[in-house]
């Protein structure tokens, strides 16, 4: 299944496809699902006691390009949807559909002094799609067309290479538990346009009540050579990580403590994510309703926001058992 969610693309406000992606896998599971007009996907199943109701949340939108000009020589101008590095773009493979291109700038030969030394910049940047004009483009893109990163699904041993492991490590979640019964209600929120500022979440989650909230999310895992100890976010195969506060929201400390409380009692591999940078739904969750009780989960996950982005399967596993071990007793907290 996630191999299915990240070869399927969906840059923020382009998010449709995923959502009938996911909905036509977890409609069987569901008591309820509605799809709203921003593509946002919201899922109830009812419990077998039903007192309390947890919230899982994750985001189907991914980081991407959207076409703002196409000039006559037929190459497409763009500009980035959400945090990209421009440092990464050069050469990288992209499509809008079937249409494939290339995110290129003028030859090296081309280039000549200090200029050679700079990173260029994402005005300079073009994507190529093999058009000879401007009217031979057109035939296949236009102005406001989105492209996403081309990039395979690949497994190798306990790793795994895709696109958009951020959040589709968390949509994966979420429809695992929507399989299972549970003795709390359930409602999976699969949200849109997070990457651009939270806005499915402020839609969809309006007037959702919930005794308790979980955002599922991959985060940066700078667990690699050169970068010291203090630096390092979270550690790759360090199991799932627990977040205390962000740049957007503070995690209920009752929560994290039942949370690490589940893991040590059920060997759940967890580490605390060392960093408050960055930011999630939970911005918008903790303060529905005067303030739903919330934390957030994630999954490290190697170069975020890049076409290869990677995680470790047991990582995502250990993410998997402490939700799992967090509902069979949500009942009684």
């Amino acid at each position: 299944m996630l191999k299915r969610l990240t070869e399927t693309d969906g840059v923020s406000g382009n998010e449709k496809e995923i959502a009938k992606l996911i909905s036509s896998e977890i409609m069987p599971y569901c008591n309820d699902a509605t799809i709203d007009n921003m593509n946002n996907l919201v899922c109830r199943k009812n419990g077998k006691n039903g007192k309390k109701t947890v919230l899982l949340c994750a985001h189907t939108d991914e980081v991407g390009f959207i076409i703002n000009k196409i000039t006559d020589k037929g190459y497409l101008k763009f500009e980035t949807v959400g945090g990209i590095e421009t440092k990464i773009l050069l050469s990288q493979r992209v499509r809008c559909g079937d249409v494939r291109g290339v995110i290129s700038l003028k030859a090296i030969h081309l280039v000549e002094g200090d200029e050679r030394d700079k990173i260029p910049k994402e005005n300079e940047l073009y994507i190529d799609i093999g058009a000879s004009s401007k009217e031979d483009a057109e035939k296949y893109v236009k102005a406001g067309d989105y492209f996403a990163f081309d990039s395979d699904y690949v497994c190798q041993g306990d790793m795994i290479k895709a696109k958009a492991l951020d959040d589709r490590v968390g949509c994966a979640l979420l429809m695992e538990m929507l399989k299972r019964d549970w003795n709390c209600n359930l409602i999976c929120a699969f949200v849109t346009c997070e990457e651009i500022g939270h806005l499915g979440a402020i839609s969809a989650l309006e007037n959702i009540e919930a005794d308790y909230a979980l955002v599922i999310e991959g985060t940066s895992c700078n667990d690699m050579a050169g970068v010291p100890d203090e630096k390092r976010v979270t550690n790759f195969g360090g199991g799932i990580a627990i977040s205390v506060m962000d740049y957007g929201s503070v995690a209920n400390p009752e929560l994290v403590e039942k949370l690490i409380d589940v893991a040590e009692k059920n060997s759940v591999k967890w580490q605390y994510k060392a960093s408050v940078r960055g930011g999630n739904d939970a911005r918008v969750i903790s303060t529905r309703k005067g303030g739903i009780k919330t934390a957030s989960l994630s999954v490290p996950c190697k170069y975020i926001h890049s076409p290869i982005s990677i995680m470790n399967k047991n990582d995502f596993e250990s993410g998997l058992k402490l939700v799992e071990k967090f509902l069979e007793v949500a009942e009684e907290i």
